[in-house]
């Protein structure tokens, strides 16, 4: 395996953890996965910023044991250059479907890789 496609595993690994409902509701789990300069613009086109992420995240869908759970589909990444990998792909929770892309970022080998920036979209039923 080359340095690229491990790069990219490790990200899609952090992006699996951050789909966990354990690590959801873990507001110290979590902040190991996700950059200090971590933003993210959400489905419904909020803005979230790291603070805001990890004071909510906790109480957001796909956050609960006993719930619904994020089905992540279609997973792919490229590195785009040393240290930044691009993630794309799709989720469903419940009867919601998404579309993902998400850039991670790794500063050091000490932090590791970290969620950088999230964009989400819903897709209407319907659509292809």
């Amino acid at each position: 395996m080359d340095d690229a496609t491990d790069d990219v595993n490790q990200a899609i690994a952090g992006e699996l953890q951050l789909m966990d409902p354990r690590v959801r509701a873990s507001r110290e789990r979590a902040a190991q996965l996700l950059d200090p300069e971590f933003v993210e613009v959400g489905g419904s086109g909020r803005r979230w910023t790291y603070d805001a992420m990890l004071a909510e995240l906790p109480d957001h869908p796909g956050s609960s044991a006993d719930g619904p759970r994020y089905e992540p589909s279609e997973i792919s990444g490229v590195l785009l250059a040393p240290g930044l990998v691009h993630l794309t792909f799709e989720t469903t929770l419940g009867e919601r479907r998404t579309r993902h892309s998400s850039i991670w970022r790794k500063r050091d080998q000490a932090a590791g890789w970290r969620m950088y920036y999230h964009q989400a979209t819903r897709v209407p039923p319907g659509v292809d």
